[in-house]
């Protein structure tokens, strides 16, 4: 673990020195906090997080180590990482290396021992912003050039990062049991705990890149479609909007979770948002207003759907009846969407919940519940209309 000096700057000026962390350089990006206490490496490995410089709000990090079991996709996506307190050792059976060694391999820039609760309340106060860790020599650069260089860096609002994190071609993951059919997942930045709960589900899981096309997507003839979480802001994302318009618009069941919630929303004909810091953590209250129970659950996203959370209103795009089915205790941002009279539904947050917590994983059998539902419906239909 290096002793060289780093400082995070923010947009706003503020100063924070401390030591490198990681590989030493420079970064840029949007500087969030994540307020989970553990799953430290299913956060880095979420491409949720690209472009941005995430601050852990629990202030002892890296203490298990990293290991093969636990990544959620190929690589780390974080742009930045910030802690308090490092562990000095690595005290996990199944580590195969430090969290240290590992930020150094896939070069990504971190400082250590600032202040994170008081960055934390900054953040929370004024709003996230960009801001830049620099470290080593890059540390020594004159403090108004490095705010320049994070004043130069690019915000998330309008950004899209699909690209970036989507695979280039299709993969296939086998049902696990008695299959369904297919499922066509478009890779907007899906984890794989997501794809394994498909699986497991019945649905032989395809992940399509994110620049697939409808007649595409229609070839492979899927019996549901289901977005993935991402990063970026889906006011940029028009062209997996239409698609999903498309999707609905054949009749095929949705499920869509994060981003795909935001998505669904703006399919709908619905609006989005930025909020002020965003939701990112393992310990975010929701209400579910069908059944009441109020489940905790893990959250990664900067932008809401813009939609009343009471009462049922007429779909602005034309798709029927939709209502508002989850939302957030803490600031009553929609955590879910569901439409009456299609057969779609999503939520805002992740219910595969790596690393935890499971109270949602029952959306899984939900979806496939929907699915089955809807087929037994279609088949019923195709029987009368052949006698």
């Amino acid at each position: 673990m290096t002793s060289a000096p780093a400082v995070l700057v923010l947009e706003d000026g503020t100063r924070f020195p401390g030591r490198a962390y990681g590989a030493e350089g420079r970064t840029v990006g949007e500087a969030v906090f994540a307020t989970g206490m553990s799953g430290y490496q299913e956060t880095l490995t979420d491409p949720s997080y690209a472009g941005q410089i995430v601050v852990q709000t629990a202030p002892h990090i890296g203490n298990t180590g990293m290991n093969d079991e636990d990544p959620e996709s190929r690589r780390i996506w974080v742009d930045g990482y910030v802690v308090r307190d490092p562990s000095r050792v690595v005290s996990n059976h199944r580590a195969v290396r430090s969290l240290d060694d590992e930020l150094v391999e896939q070069g990504v820039v971190g400082i250590s021992g600032i202040d994170t609760r008081a960055l934390t309340r900054r953040l929370r106060d004024a709003g996230v912003m960009r801001a830049g860790i620099f470290s080593g020599e890059d540390a020594r650069l004159d403090p108004e050039q490095q705010l320049e260089l994070v004043r130069a860096g690019a915000g998330m609002a309008g950004r899209n990062l699909s690209a970036e994190v989507s695979v280039g071609e299709t993969l296939v993951v086998p049902a696990v049991g008695e299959g369904i059919g297919r499922l066509a997942v478009l890779d907007l930045g899906v984890k794989a705990s997501t794809l394994r709960h498909l699986s497991e589900r019945g649905f032989e899981v395809h992940v399509l890149p994110q620049s697939v096309t409808l007649d595409e997507l229609r070839a492979l003839d899927p019996v549901a479609v289901f977005y993935s979480n991402g990063p970026g802001d889906p006011a940029a994302s028009d062209g997996h909007v239409e698609l999903l318009q498309g999707v609905l618009r054949d009749g095929l069941p949705f499920f869509g979770i994060c981003f795909g919630n935001q998505l669904l929303g703006r399919a709908l004909g619905f609006g989005t948002y930025k909020l002020p810091f965003g939701h990112r953590g393992i310990n975010q209250p929701v209400l579910d207003k069908q059944t009441g129970r109020i489940e905790i659950t893990a959250h990664n996203h900067g932008f809401a759907v813009d939609a009343p959370t009471e009462g049922v209103v007429e779909s602005p795009a034309g798709f029927g009846r939709v209502e508002v089915s989850h939302v957030g205790l803490n600031d009553q941002v929609v955590e879910g969407l569901r439409a009456l009279d299609i057969p779609a539904f999503s939520v805002q947050y992740h219910p595969e919940a790596a690393a935890g917590p499971h109270d949602s994983t029952y959306l899984f059998d939900r979806f496939r519940d929907a699915v089955i539902a809807h087929r037994a419906a279609a088949a019923s239909t195709q029987n009368e209309s052949d006698h």
